[in-house]
């Protein structure tokens, strides 16, 4: 590099070398002030961009991943029958976790299925009784399994046993309401022996009513599809005076109607001694089954599957451990969130976390997912990306000082040497902007502009001196 005779005496110049040098301290000053404000500004707006990203992102997962409801409806059935006794084991198991679920008291099975297909009914969840639905009335509702088989249960009041059905005729016989489960259980059971409202009276009581009527022999039998722990249930087994049928014909019942089951009430089962029943009863029976509307929330169906199998799952009067809840439903399509719970059990967030914690964690770890799949490339092509733009920083000053170079090729005047110096200056400003990490594109910039100066010098002194081009 080539100085003048004016640089050499102001280097040598004590005065004017201080004043170059605070003059130089300052540009450092400057240099070093404008690169923390640009950090800062692009910090800031590095944070809102994240901010913004994450925002949208958890926007995307309540729309993809929703929060499930914290109350829901069920559809259970009369005070006093299985539907109704489960009906309130499942609330108070699901008040636990924090989800409320209101019961709804309807007729029975028939009813809760026409509540469950009815999507302005409300109703989410119903418990019913198989064998009657139609295959075209069956969509968009899904099974979470047979749950637990329901005994058929005929009282009646009499000083001497039945000998079969028939003696039913012109009783007045309790058969559940209209439209219910029981009443259309009766009338198939009944019909086969040539009961029917022309032949005996049907009374449309169920539940505990029923069991008052019979108390108060308003009615001479009850026919009641519940479980032996329903309230009902236990306060006619232990009742002297009321006496329980046996279906002697269990057998031809379940090969009529393949939905019916033969069970076995072993003797001594209510009380050891004396022995209540004094004798085994053979009893029909009826499986019964959880079922969903197919739209509500995946956790909801996965909290009460966790529900079914707690509840159902222990050894019972006529079921073994672990023969319930099952896996497969001969009238409803399954859930498959209910399939994968019965076989392999809760997660490892439902193992360890509440209920409510495990819907935050799933979006957490999937908003985790979503920000490595994105920024795992972006630490891979930022390196690039940063090199880029370095070059294209440099490429404009470049750009800028061969504007300079091009200016001294026309005749060379004070005013547009001076105009060229104060550019250049500007460009020399500009390169303090240059990373370190960068020092030799910096340092190759510096040579190139301080030959620049050299030769604006040059012009300066021509233009001065009324001489040509540099």
């Amino acid at each position: 590099m080539s100085f003048s005779a004016i640089d050499l005496n102001q280097r040598y110049d004590p005065k004017i070398k201080n004043h170059d040098q605070r003059c130089s301290e300052s540009a450092l000053s400057w240099g070093a002030k404008a690169m923390l404000e640009f950090k800062r500004r692009a910090l800031f707006k590095g944070l809102v961009v994240i901010l913004f990203a994450l925002g949208i992102t958890w926007l995307a997962l309540e729309y993809f991943i929703p929060s499930p409801p914290s109350r829901i409806t069920v559809a259970t059935g009369p005070k006093g029958t299985s539907l109704d006794y489960f009906g309130q084991r499942y609330r108070k198991r699901l008040e636990v976790v924090g989800v409320d679920a209101d019961l709804r008291e309807t007729p029975g099975t028939v009813e809760n299925f026409r509540l469950l297909r009815d999507p302005n009914s409300g109703v989410d969840v119903a418990i019913l009784t198989g064998g009657w639905s139609e295959d075209t009335e069956r969509s968009k509702l899904l099974s979470l399994g047979l749950v637990y088989t329901v005994p058929i249960w005929l009282f009646y009041s009499s000083p001497e046993p039945l000998g079969g059905l028939s003696e039913l005729k012109g009783k007045r016989i309790a058969a559940g309401a209209e439209g219910s489960g029981t009443r259309y259980t009766a009338e198939r059971i009944l019909g086969k022996a040539n009961i029917d409202s022309k032949t005996t009276t049907l009374i449309p009581l169920g539940g505990n009513a029923a069991v008052d009527a019979l108390n108060d022999r308003k009615v001479d039998a009850v026919l009641i599809t519940s479980i032996p722990d329903a309230p009902a249930i236990k306060a006619l087994l232990t009742n002297p005076r009321i006496r329980l049928m046996d279906f002697s014909t269990a057998d031809a019942f379940t090969r009529i109607f393949p939905d019916l089951v033969k069970l076995v009430l072993p003797k001594g089962t209510i009380e050891i001694d004396p022995p209540n029943p004094a004798n085994d009863v053979t009893l029909l029976g009826l499986t019964s089954k959880v079922v969903v509307r197919e739209d509500l929330h995946p956790a909801i169906v996965q909290l009460l599957a966790r529900t079914i199998k707690e509840e159902h799952g222990g050894p019972g009067l006529f079921q073994r451990a672990g023969e319930f809840p099952t896996s497969v439903d001969p009238e409803f399509p399954m859930s498959q969130i209910a399939i994968d719970y019965y076989k392999n059990g809760p997660s490892l967030l439902q193992e360890y976390l509440p209920f409510w914690m495990t819907i935050y964690a799933r979006r957490a770890l999937a908003l985790l997912a979503a920000m490595l799949a994105i920024l795992l490339p972006v630490f891979g092509f930022a390196p690039k990306l940063y090199g880029w733009f370095v070059q294209e920083h440099l490429r404009r000053l470049y750009r800028r000082l061969r504007s300079v170079e091009n200016a001294l090729q026309a005749e060379a005047d004070p005013c547009r040497v001076e105009a060229l110096q104060k550019e250049l200056a500007d460009i020399d400003q500009a390169t303090s902007a240059v990373p370190m990490r960068n020092s030799d594109l910096y340092f190759t910039l510096k040579y190139h502009i301080d030959r620049m100066h050299s030769r604006l010098v040059d012009a300066s002194r021509a233009a001065r001196a009324g001489g040509g081009r540099t």
